[in-house]
């Protein structure tokens, strides 16, 4: 009799364990708030070197290597707001070399809009070489294809 109750107990307790390892593996995998998804040509560095930026400001950031134009032709990103890499973090697009202040004020605010883009590959930015030579302006883009300044910095 004692031996049914332990058996009893221990399939429950294993059952209990399982559900608990599925339920934590689908809350990491479905909030993971703080993981961003690039998308970047192969061999670019200073991709990776914006990578090691977000890195240092608590962003993990996972690389995928792409024929970057026709991606961006793909996400029907402007244009105008290209550059050599971008990233989908907590929903939102970010293009090029976006300083922290622009991401941190675009999760603060929650704007309606698919992202921001600082264009190019401005001297000085996150990830690239130089010192700052010009103000950054960064633009905000929206579903319906408006470009508007975002912040400047």
């Amino acid at each position: 009799m004692k031996r049914k109750y332990l058996i009893s107990f221990i399939l429950i307790f294993l059952v209990l364990i399982i559900i608990a390892g599925i339920n934590s593996y689908y809350q990491n995998k479905t909030s993971d708030t703080s993981l961003a998804i690039m998308y970047k040509s192969e061999g670019c560095l200073c991709c990776v070197e914006y990578s090691k930026y977000l890195n240092s400001h608590g962003i993990s950031v996972k690389i995928n290597i792409v024929e970057i134009n026709s991606f961006m032709d793909k996400y029907n990103i402007p244009k105008d707001l290209r550059s050599c890499h971008f990233i989908i973090f907590q929903g939102y697009i970010i293009i090029g070399h976006v300083p922290i202040e622009a991401i941190n004020k675009l999760l603060s605010e929650k704007p309606k809009i698919r992202g921001i883009s600082l264009p190019g590959m401005p001297s000085g930015s996150p990830g690239m070489d130089g010192a700052k030579t010009e103000e950054f302006i960064i633009y905000s883009f929206d579903f319906d294809g408006n470009i508007r300044v975002f912040m400047r910095i």
